[in-house]
């Protein structure tokens, strides 16, 4: 079997990472051979040893209501009719609508919805007064039509939320959505036994692993540090990733002084090396397509606190293997933390249970599911 996997680049991201382990995963399997495509040359990841074909094919679509569509799938085109692949996944919207540009139904085509596209949307009543709204579903009518030209689709959704969300707005002749949980390299997080923590153990280290945007939300975990200095807790923040807001995430640290509680880590090569050496992992999203980075966190010995992003809600069972809040609540947040950090009793169930779920996405038997539905597509 042949499989391509496309995605538009290998940026420090979720997605890229779960794409690069089914890869490697897949890679091990014999009888297939599998190759990764990506569109752009913003390549962040390791890949001179990654064990499988990843090549780097600039290609791009830029759809318009007003002037003639501009293509650069040439290259493309002609490595999936070299290839010929039996299977094409797609991951993020950008090689979604770049490869379904392409002809070529003799594959079998899986869209991995790694959130709720929002150009998917439906038409609604501020359709036609949006103009970003509008050239979406422009870009909606399109790719819908692309789908049928390749023979259908297949939408891999990643949470129940995602799940509803494409039963919602796809047509019902393309309505073929199957729930399959994302997964980690469990193996790669766990902290082994002789590891040795660099950090002060009279502080207690919280570690979040985010691109700094507005719906990861670091700006909500900076306030909970604030309150946790005010209540005299010994505290540290890493925060890993990089993005948009990191200007104005400094600007706020260093308006309430939280200099010496707070580190801005950028992109880092290796994550579990941080997350053994905290204490607890806190996440702010409000929305979240998953939460890969919690999973990770669970698998290397962390309890989790996170916000409600919906997503999320596939992990985390309240209070049982981790702790998801309602609402943006500083105090409420700080009150679980330090309730982990006092009670060692709690915090160790709390990381044995998160520990467990942990093990029911790992990427191995996520990859067999993943074969499965490849497998009953080409039959």
């Amino acid at each position: 079997m042949r499989i391509l996997h496309i995605i538009p680049s290998l940026r420090k991201g979720g997605a890229e990472r779960i794409c690069m382990d089914i890869c490697a995963e897949l890679n091990k399997q014999s009888g297939i051979e599998v190759k990764l495509v990506c569109l752009n040359n913003l390549i962040e990841y390791e890949t001179a040893n990654a064990g499988y074909d990843i090549k780097h094919i600039p290609a791009f679509i830029s759809l318009s209501l007003t002037k003639p569509a501009k293509y650069n799938i040439a290259g493309l085109d002609k490595l999936i009719q070299e290839f010929k692949p039996h299977i094409i996944h797609t991951h993020l919207f950008e090689a979604e609508i770049v490869s379904r540009s392409i002809t070529y139904p003799q594959a079998k085509w899986f869209s991995h919805c790694h959130d709720n596209m929002h150009q998917l949307e439906t038409f609604k009543l501020d359709t036609l007064t949006n103009k970003q709204k509008l050239t979406e579903y422009y870009e909606r009518r399109y790719i819908l039509k692309r789908y049928r030209v390749n023979g259908g689709n297949r939408f891999i959704a990643i949470s129940k939320d995602a799940y509803q969300y494409f039963e919602r707005v796809l047509p019902t002749d393309l309505r073929n959505v199957t729930l399959l949980s994302n997964a980690v390299n469990t193996a790669r997080f766990t902290k082994p036994a002789t590891h040795v923590r660099s950090t002060d153990v009279n502080t207690l280290h919280l570690v979040t692993v985010g691109t700094l945007v507005d719906k990861k939300n670091q700006s909500f975990l900076v306030d909970v540090v604030h309150e946790l200095v005010k209540r005299k807790q010994a505290v540290h923040l890493h925060i890993l990733g990089d993005g948009p807001n990191r200007k104005r995430l400094v600007e706020k640290t260093m308006h309430l002084d939280l200099q010496q509680h707070i580190t801005f880590h950028g992109n880092v090569q290796h994550v579990q090396d941080y997350l053994w050496n905290s204490d607890i992992y806190v996440h702010g999203a409000y929305y979240e397509p998953f939460g890969l980075a919690m999973v990770e966190a669970m698998a290397a010995g962390l309890p989790v606190v996170s916000l409600d992003g919906k997503g999320n809600r596939d992990i985390i069972r309240n209070g049982e293997n981790g702790y998801i809040l309602p609402e943006q609540n500083k105090a409420a947040f700080a009150d679980i933390i330090i309730a982990l950090a006092n009670n060692k009793t709690l915090y160790q169930q709390i990381l044995e249970e998160g520990f467990k779920t942990a093990q029911q996405f790992d990427i191995v038997s996520y990859t067999q599911k993943l074969l499965a539905l490849y497998q009953q597509a080409l039959k």
